[in-house]
């Protein structure tokens, strides 16, 4: 008995040392084939020392040479092994390939290694979501490290040029002249000394802190860590085990292990551990798959002051009006379906945020919303201040829809005025509309609260559009990026919600009038216009109802309809029963014309291939249904082209039998059997 003590105690400290070893090669950054039969390795030792242990099966099987091997050997040599692989492979990309089953995703300047089986959620069709973030991440950090006196360089910014749609520009001897004058300026700031230099891909002392919360695969942090100069360090999380392996393999991959941190964790849980001051990150980047909603008030007590929030949404069926119930439930705001309900999900999400920013008296500064294929996107900054929280009432309003003509109207939910040195708030009074629209007397939807300020900062658009301009090959959808926010630049800043020319000319019932002639018709009547980069032929403008409706009334004249046609309740006829106070002048205005139109950039893309959309959700099994692409083909269209046959038809009651009503007699495609209605009665019962 005493002689097996020593053994015991032996056999103690090698489980103790496996286990520690294995802990450190799976949360070591970059892992490969070596790291795979290393962990097999000690899987076999463990197994040896403990049998009733088990450990999940991580790469192929290794057989020790001479049978048998003592468990101290074994981890003197398993130790070996790790500090060698540390040594040879710190801050350097892996010179191992993809391992069998996997491919390689070559995006920005980013390889990434993926399963074949679809165990980490990755689309392509937001490669543009990702290159617009870099793009808006490098400017912001380059806003903030100039404070500290921190030069951000760019590869390629020796080519950018500072793209003005007013379509004035200098000659090049005046840019370079420019550029010699403000190097002078900040030498002369700096007492003579060389300005700091941050480029890509590595760490920055004085750099900012990044988390992408919900990281998948990791490549969006990779992107940032290759393509965005002055980051201090980058924070990969995800639940998932798998995907936390994955992140660590393609950061050594890519060579990035230096400056990119795997994490393995609650997404809501790291952040709310980081609500300290000196814990907070700098920017927070959200990406989930579906609603963002259950993250969004970690989000805003984890970003540090004035840091950026970056938030996708992809759950458009509810931000759309679809469910106005569910959103309801997830951002405190009731959707509509209405023709600007893309502008309309923007604005819901930047209420969410501002609302659950208020409880911790902080708010919120929108740099950039978008809405793009399937999904929103907005970047907004996080400040703290108890005074101007007590703005956040002001800047939300309900929205009142009309059913029938799709007019709207907003009410603000506070009003400010300003006495002097102080600001007086006070509730809002309304409703700013009747019980029935003034147009066509149909009543009224309400939605809200949304946000109700400007969704963007132009200034920082106009950087980053710059930005984008001069240096065309940093990203593959650059031209895209400048179509954007190109159109971006050109919204009005303080109208909320747009008009479309479809909708209008479908409301009465007439041909739909050029696009060029209904902007100068309203530029005429002395009203501003722009296009919106959320629809193709929205017209945003701060004219009232009644003048869009006058000028198509103005149109119709000109393009009659037949209105013996029209119903009496009719919204068409009751509008055009109505004689125009205004009259329109369709004579085309060369300002009608936007500049990004007249360039013909890439505003409004088409699909580039079928299918081309969200994905399906990661499966911790791995793999994709067979039946998928079948199953998308049976749920589309489904009532639209619903199955008529007639024997399925016969399980179902006639409604109109049972109310007498059915002269179909035996031809009725349902069913007249008395039992049937009696037991469906008794089921509903």
């Amino acid at each position: 008995m005493l002689v097996g003590i020593p053994r015991l105690v032996q056999l103690t400290a090698v489980r103790a040392s496996v286990s520690s070893v294995r802990d450190l090669l799976c949360t070591a950054s970059g892992t490969g084939v070596t790291v795979h039969r290393l962990l097999k390795t000690m899987d076999t030792l463990r197994s040896s020392t403990n049998p009733d242990a088990t450990t999940p099966n991580c790469g192929s099987d290794v057989k020790t040479q001479g049978g048998t091997q003592t468990g101290t050997t074994m981890v003197v040599s398993v130790m070996d092994s790790v500090s060698s692989l540390a040594e040879n492979n710190q801050g350097s990309p892996s010179d191992i390939g993809p391992l069998p089953g996997e491919t390689v995703v070559k995006e920005g300047k980013a390889a990434i290694l993926f399963p074949s089986a679809n165990e980490v959620f990755y689309n392509p069709v937001q490669e543009f979501n990702r290159d617009l973030t870099c793009a808006v991440i490098t400017e912001y950090v380059r806003e903030q490290l100039a404070q500290r006196g921190v030069r951000v360089l760019v590869p390629g910014e020796k080519e950018r040029v500072v793209i003005n749609l007013s379509e004035e520009s200098q000659g090049k001897e005046e840019q370079e002249q420019q550029q010699e004058e403000k190097k002078e300026e900040e030498n002369e700031k700096d007492g003579g000394q060389e300005v700091v230099t941050a480029v890509v891909g590595e760490r920055c002392e004085n750099g900012l802190r990044v988390l992408e919360g919900l990281a998948a695969s990791g490549l969006r942090s990779v992107r940032f860590a290759l393509e965005v100069p002055g980051l201090q360090s980058i924070t990969a999380n995800d639940c998932s085990a798998r995907a936390v392996a994955l992140i660590a393999r393609n950061a050594q991959h890519n060579g990035v292990s230096h400056l990119l941190q795997a994490s393995q964790n609650d997404a809501s849980m790291l952040m709310y551990a980081a609500r300290g001051r000196k814990e907070r990150y700098d920017i927070i980047d959200l990406d989930p798959y579906g609603s963002p909603a259950p993250f969004l008030d970690a989000a805003v007590q984890a970003v540090s002051e004035g840091g950026l929030l970056c938030v996708t949404c992809t759950d458009m069926a509810v931000m759309a009006g679809n469910c106005g119930e569910t959103c309801y439930s997830k951002y405190g705001s009731v959707s509509i379906k209405a023709k600007y309900c893309h502008e309309m999900a923007l604005r819901i999400i930047l209420h969410s945020l501002d609302q659950r920013a208020g409880v911790y008296q902080r708010y919120i500064e929108p740099l950039l919303s978008i809405s793009a294929d399937f999904y929103i996107r907005v970047f907004v900054r996080v400040f703290t201040g108890q005074t101007k929280v007590k703005n956040s009432a002001s800047k939300q309003a309900l929205v009142y829809n009309c059913v029938g003509c799709g007019s709207f109207h907003l009410q603000r939910m506070g009003k400010r005025m300003n006495q002097g040195k102080h600001m007086k708030y006070s509730a809002a009074t309304g409703p700013p509309i009747g019980p029935e629209c003034e147009h066509c007397g149909h009543r009224h939807q309400l939605g809200g609260p949304v946000w109700a300020e400007p969704l963007h900062n132009i200034q920082f658009v106009q950087k980053v559009l710059s930005a984008v301009s001069g240096n065309p090959s940093r990203f593959g959808t650059s031209r895209r990026i400048e179509g954007m926010l190109s159109m971006v630049t050109e919204e009005l800043e303080d109208v909320s919600f747009y008009y479309t020319l479809d909708s209008l000319s479908s409301t009465v019932h007439c041909n739909t009038p050029p696009l060029l002639q209904f902007r100068s018709a309203l530029l005429h009547a002395g009203y501003r216009v722009s296009l919106s980069h959320a629809c193709k032929n929205a017209l945003k403008t701060d004219a009232p109802p009644r003048v869009l409706w006058d000028i198509m009334r103005c149109w119709e004249k000109n393009n009659p309809v037949k209105r013996e046609r029209l119903s009496e309740t009719s919204p068409a006829f009751r509008i055009l029963s109505t004689e125009p106070t205004l009259q329109a002048c369709f004579d085309v205005r060369e300002d009608a014309n936007p500049q990004s139109r007249r360039r013909h950039l890439v505003r409004f893309q088409e699909n580039p291939q079928a299918n081309w959309g969200p994905k399906a959700r990661a499966k911790a099994s791995g793999g994709i249904s067979s039946e998928l692409e079948d199953k998308r083909k049976k749920f589309q269209n489904k009532r639209k082209f619903q199955v008529t046959d007639a024997s399925q038809l016969k399980r179902f009651p006639c409604k109109k039998f049972r109310k007498g009503t059915c002269a179909r007699g035996d031809d009725c495609c349902y069913s007249h059997d008395p039992k049937q209605e009696s037991n469906e009665g008794e089921k509903m019962e």
